[in-house]
């Protein structure tokens, strides 16, 4: 590829929504895709599991610089979880440490998922990424050492029984982002007394996308054999259509890639997505509230 080429490649700002099969690491689809695409700069914006599928969200060129506000918004989830056993793991990638009778009618586990709707302290599982005095907790947990990790809050906006077959049972999880699905199971299941442990995970939802938007790997594997990839790329502004809007005429654009401020309506949020009337992504806003002015945050174009 030419100098001018790669150079073009690298100013393209966008996001690819791919539905990860199971057995790759979010990593290995950010690496399929950075091949593909020949663009560097590509990350995404929440961790699934290889164990798990679903929607992966991957940030291209400049729109890399919105993960830390991607990453952050809520999931959803389809579990299938286990009632009876529990593992190491807290799903069926370990070894089972305990086995229980499964003595709970469905009124029951409908209750028990109620009470765990809200904002909950949970403990990460052992073999988690999670770091421990710098050391990854799953690296503690394989070598036999004892991992005592610290409680954090996340909330659950929702949780909805799918299906009633026990010892299987499927169960949809709306939730803040970083909670962790496995521990869900396990402390569900120690609540019913009949022990639990995640055996299937499918992300439905991550932010504003779903699998509605989300490309099957072996489909955008094609588009790139074909160049025709360009057509699954989405805005980047629309990784934030949930945010306020300000529509930016060309002064205020002007304006705004020069580091300036521009005039704020009173009680405005305390951020919103600056676009152009064409819907193009101009730069993140921070609203000042002493002089109800935006101040620029992040700029996206030049």
């Amino acid at each position: 590829m030419s100098n001018a080429n790669q150079e073009i490649r690298n100013s393209i700002s966008g996001v690819l929504v791919i539905d990860k099969p199971i057995g790759y690491t979010s990593h290995d689809i950010v690496q399929i895709v950075r091949r593909g695409t020949h663009i560097r700069r590509a990350g995404h914006t929440g961790t699934l599991d290889p164990r798990a599928s679903g929607v992966l969200v991957v940030l291209l060129g400049p729109a890399v610089r919105l993960s830390e506000y991607v990453s952050a918004s809520k999931k959803r989830y389809q579990a299938v979880i286990q009632l009876g056993a529990n593992t190491d793991t807290y799903d069926s990638e370990g070894v089972i440490t305990d086995t229980f009778d499964v003595n709970v009618t469905e009124e029951e586990f409908e209750a028990a998922l109620d009470n765990f709707v809200g904002e909950i302290e949970q403990v990460p599982p052992p073999y988690s990424a999670v770091k421990v005095r710098g050391r990854k907790a799953y690296d503690m947990a394989r070598k036999g050492e004892t991992v005592e990790l610290d409680p954090r809050n996340v909330t659950v906006f929702n949780m909805e029984l799918l299906e009633w077959a026990p010892p299987e049972v499927v169960v949809d999880v709306y939730c803040s982002s970083g909670t962790y699905v496995r521990s869900l199971a396990y402390d569900l299941g120690a609540q019913l007394g009949c022990g639990a442990h995640l055996v299937g995970l499918r992300r439905t939802k991550s932010g504003q996308f779903t699998l509605r938007n989300a490309i099957p790997l072996q489909t955008l594997r094609e588009s790139f054999e074909q160049n025709t990839w360009y057509q699954y790329l989405i805005p980047a502004a629309e990784a934030l259509s949930d945010w306020y809007t300000m529509e930016l005429d060309e002064e205020q654009v002007d304006l705004v890639i020069h580091g300036h401020r521009i005039p704020a309506a009173e009680d405005s949020p305390e951020m919103a997505r600056g676009i152009t009337l064409q819907g193009e992504l101009v730069a993140l806003l921070q609203f000042q509230p002493e002089d109800n002015e935006w101040q620029p945050k992040k700029v996206f174009m030049s």
